[in-house]
């Protein structure tokens, strides 16, 4: 191991440009060094020969001072300073590397913060523990460095390690999510608190007809994003169900209920967890080999995957880390899974709608219209998935089975159990500010003058709710302009200055929206 090179100088690397010739070095030199089967990091660091220090989306370049000495230590050192914790890094190298290499590398420096960090997840990743006695002196050290990641507040304090252990998850699930400008300013800009005293202003009344409206309204978006256009009934019946969003608790008993609500005929496919292999993609028209864009976990590795997942949930809801950020990481994170045959799209954006409310995000009484959002963004939404899918199908072994279905042949479960959930969080976060900012004001500022265009009409004609509301209908549809069909049929007893008072009235009310 010591014979190793790992600094590696670069102006193109895995298909990335980098923004000068310089040294890799942190994660990225040691994935290539020890050719470890997994993807490169969103973002790779590298030392500049011109002494300058700036970030881009994909590359963080440091000055030659920050240049670690050419050893594992010193970049896995470098990697937990500047680049932060790495799990799916860490399993996977511990694999590659004996007992004897594990403790080589923490003897370096046997009481040092890193060394403990590294002992720390050795033993926590790989279930068992090396020949080094317990510490029995020293500050305790938070394995997740605060700038860096987000970590739960109260964390586990390990005395063997001196270590608190703030990762946010357990050892079956547990997806991490960067730092970043964008990230802080949205923690930082408290939306919820925006949205209650937007909220405030407006009568429980007002507020309930938005939320039905709303629940409609995100139940239809969440199947228009599969592809689906749904019958208002079962449209109807999964808006109920989001509208229970919060409620009750999250078992696999509760996730198969969900699956039953979301599947309206279950003839042509088994509900339930799978039992056999899954993927999202095409298949070749004329030889029906699958193409996927993601495969999702094995079967065989549901169970457990799915018990961490909920372990997971529970501790991340009664943690005081921000919601949207929980929401990301139980969301996308079961989306990877995706441990059904079908629905896992629908109950990935109600497990949002779950988190939010739960964690009291979301206004008590209003549903959160976020697939609604998502549809509005419905290429970026792609986009994030295949952000982790893609460059995940290198890794996975798979052939295809005589029914065109995938059969993951290696070792996947870590792909699932540990990801960067960074850029999901970035977009959810974007998802939520265009719900607050937009789609909620929207509705009720419509509902406040539909109620305003009901009394008028109400007061000058008498006229029915119902047909209010398909006046209304009409005017919208044409500019604000009732049609001949309308006056000849549905509202024939209007007489011609009548119809022109309520088109300027509708005018006058609607004009702005």
């Amino acid at each position: 191991m010591n014979n190793n090179h790992f600094s590696l100088f670069v102006n193109v690397f895995h298909g990335r440009i980098a923004p000068e010739e310089a040294w890799l070095v942190g994660y990225g030199a040691i994935i290539e060094a020890l050719q470890l089967e997994i993807p490169m990091p969103q973002k790779l660091s590298l030392i500049s020969m011109k002494k300058r220090q700036y970030q881009s989306e994909t590359w963080a370049v440091y000055t030659s001072r920050h240049k670690p000495e050419d050893s594992l230590y010193k970049h896995l050192v470098f990697a937990l300073k500047y680049e932060g914790i790495n799990l799916l890094f860490f399993k996977k190298m511990f694999e590659n590397l004996s007992d004897a290499e594990v403790l080589e590398i923490i003897q370096v420096e046997p009481l040092g913060q890193y060394s403990r960090r590294i002992w720390f997840l050795y033993e926590w990743l790989m279930q068992k523990p090396l020949e080094v006695e317990n510490l029995k002196s020293g500050n305790f050290i938070p394995l997740i460095e605060n700038h860096l990641q987000y970590g739960v507040i109260q964390g586990l304090r390990s005395p063997r390690h001196r270590v608190i252990n703030n990762l946010p998850g357990t050892v079956d699930f547990c997806p991490l999510i960067s730092k970043t400008e964008k990230l802080e300013q949205y923690v930082h800009a408290n939306l919820a608190d925006k949205q209650t005293k937007y909220l405030k202003d407006f009568s429980k009344d007002i507020l309930q007809r938005a939320s039905s409206f709303l629940l409609l309204k995100d139940s239809k978006a969440s199947f228009s994003i599969e592809g689906e256009s749904p019958k208002s009934k079962r449209a109807v019946r999964w808006g109920q169900a989001m509208g229970q969003a919060g409620l009750r608790d999250l078992s696999k008993e509760e996730l198969l209920r969900l699956q039953q609500l979301v599947i309206e005929n279950p003839r042509f496919l088994e509900l339930g967890f799978r039992t056999k292999g899954g993927f999202v993609g095409e298949h070749d028209r004329s030889t029906g080999e699958p193409i996927p864009d993601h495969i999702s976990a094995k079967w065989e590795d549901l169970d457990r995957l799915i018990s961490g997942f909920l372990e997971t949930e529970k501790l991340l809801w009664k943690s005081e880390m921000n919601p949207v950020l929980v929401a990301t990481a139980i969301a996308f994170g079961f989306v990877f899974i995706h441990p059904f045959e079908d629905g896992n799209g629908r109950i990935h954006r109600y497990l949002i709608h779950h988190i939010l409310s739960r964690m009291n995000f979301s206004h008590q009484g209003i549903i959160f219209p976020v697939s609604a959002a998502i549809l509005d963004k419905i290429h970026e939404y792609r986009k994030v998935l295949e952000s982790h899918s893609l460059p995940l199908l290198d890794f996975i072994q798979w052939q295809e089975t005589k029914d065109h279905n995938v059969n993951v042949l290696n070792q996947t479960a870590d792909y699932y159990k540990y990801f960067d959930a960074t850029k999901h969080a970035e977009f959810l976060f974007e998802c939520v500010e265009v719900t607050i900012v937009e789609i909620i004001p929207r509705e009720i500022e419509y509902l406040t003058k539909y109620d305003a265009f009901k009394r008028s009409i109400e007061d000058d004609y008498e006229m029915p709710d119902k047909l209010i509301s398909l006046l209304v209908n009409f005017l919208e549809q044409n500019n604000g302009v009732l049609s001949r069909r309308a006056r000849e049929n549905e509202f024939a007893n209007l007489n011609d200055r009548e119809v022109q008072e309520i088109e300027i009235e509708f005018r006058r009310v609607f004009g702005d929206l």
